[in-house]
């Protein structure tokens, strides 16, 4: 059985959310971020990196999100999560999934995970200081020119829906207002709708 270590208010709710809409069996394994437990050894021989997502499979571990996104839809073709067949559909949410992976959450962890960057609190004041702006662009670029709607991709939900679900869910604690956003706010409300969605945030506040 597939295991997913995970923790809340992380990008590990895309994965979690891609793994119950595939009806799969699976189990969710809370990492417990206020005890760092990701840092403890436990965990980093599940995940040298000491973060969240990582998925066990029969074959071995993998992680970040969008390969673990990519697998689910792979390894589950009868959930629909990606276009069969379509090599071009497919390297366009391969493009989203990446652009949100290496510039969005880039965009938000300057917030909250300074450090990674500069040894000066003057540099990390300075990071916190343009995340609201950063942000703004990031979504401006997605509402503007990547989101085709009603989903990511077009007509067909996909593994790149629950992956901007989470990321638009950062937009208020950055400061960024997201009615600024229509089309992404509308699809934000639409996911918070579907049934797999709801049953993993329900599962979040348990």
């Amino acid at each position: 059985m597939l295991k997913l270590f995970y923790a809340p208010g992380t990008c590990s709710l895309a994965a979690h959310i891609a793994l119950e809409e595939t009806g799969t069996a699976y189990e969710a394994r809370r990492v417990d971020f206020s005890t760092a437990e990701q840092t403890k050894p436990d965990y980093l021989a599940v995940n040298p990196k000491g973060r969240v997502p990582a998925l066990v499979t029969d074959r071995g571990i993998i992680t970040e999100t969008p390969a673990i996104l990519t697998y689910v839809a792979q390894s589950f073709p009868e959930a629909k999560l990606a276009p069969a067949g379509d090599a071009f559909a497919f390297a366009r949410i391969q493009s989203f999934l990446s652009y949100i992976g290496s510039t969005v959450h880039v965009a938000h962890a300057h917030g909250r995970r300074g450090a990674r960057w500069a040894d000066d609190p003057a540099a990390h004041e300075a990071m916190k200081a343009k995340v609201a702006s950063n942000m703004a662009a990031c979504f401006e670029l997605i509402e503007n020119t990547m989101f085709e709607g009603p989903f990511v991709a077009g007509e067909s939900y996909s593994i790149a829906d629950p992956y901007l679900f989470t990321m638009a869910g950062w937009l208020e604690p950055d400061g960024v207002d997201p009615t600024r956003f229509p089309k992404v706010l509308d699809h934000r409300n639409r996911m918070t709708q579907r049934p797999a969605v709801a049953r993993v945030l329900a599962a979040l506040k348990g």
